[in-house]
């Protein structure tokens, strides 16, 4: 049987009622005549009475809803851009899926490039770039057997996410930016904002470009 007094919530509001009737029946007692106060109080109690039944009827316990995928795949949110398809990136994702039923979408955000570039209006610049590395990374992650699908998201990389939870139940995400000093996301807090605003485990990835370039092997262009 469901239990209407589940908390002292819904205890409190309880005692007050039955206090303030017991002063009524008293009040009225003493003002007019005993009859009066005892055919209230068999009232007050016919009330409460069924005030009880009915919280004991249709009254299931509600499902609790959960974030987690019903099956055993691992679902990762991946927004990166100019560092989509960087090594520590790539390395990070493939080490989280080893082993594992493993799926991968990865979101660029489109537009880059500086704050006059983005004044000018220069977005299919900007989106042909990130659809570049977006390729590249998707490539990477396929040829080590890794399941992603990618697409190139909004350029406020905290609506990209917020956009893609809307059709990828994600298990988790990963963030890749530039070290601090370079990064834009950074600066402009998009870590902290997903951490605060998304009730996800949320793993940041710093990709340092530079530091894969120096070490790329002569001849190559690092990504």
């Amino acid at each position: 049987m469901h239990n209407p007094l589940r908390s002292e919530a819904d205890v409190f509001p309880l005692v007050i009622v039955l206090v303030a009737a017991a002063a009524l029946v008293v009040a009225l007692t003493l003002i007019t005549s005993p009859i009066w106060g005892i055919l209230l109080a068999a009232v007050l109690i016919a009330v409460g009475v069924w005030f009880a039944w009915r919280g004991t009827r249709g009254s299931e316990p509600r499902e609790v809803r959960t974030r987690r995928n019903p099956d055993s795949t691992r679902r990762i949110l991946v927004v990166a851009n100019q560092t989509a398809a960087g090594r520590q990136l790539l390395d990070e994702i493939t080490n989280r899926c080893r082993g594992n039923d493993c799926e991968v979408m990865l979101v660029c955000p489109g537009m880059v490039g500086s704050r006059a570039e983005r004044w000018a209006s220069d977005v299919d610049k900007g989106m042909d770039a990130a659809r570049e590395r977006m390729d590249r990374s998707v490539a990477a992650l396929r040829g080590v057997g890794v399941e992603v699908r990618a697409e190139v998201g909004d350029p406020d990389p905290n609506m990209a996410i917020e956009d893609a939870l809307r059709v990828f139940p994600a298990d988790e995400i990963v963030i890749s930016t530039l070290p601090p000093g370079e990064s834009r996301w950074l600066e402009h807090d998009v870590v902290e904002r997903t951490r605060r605003e998304v009730d996800l485990p949320m793993t940041h990835v710093i990709v340092d470009l530079d530091a894969e370039a120096a070490t790329a092997a002569p001849g190559t262009r690092a990504a």
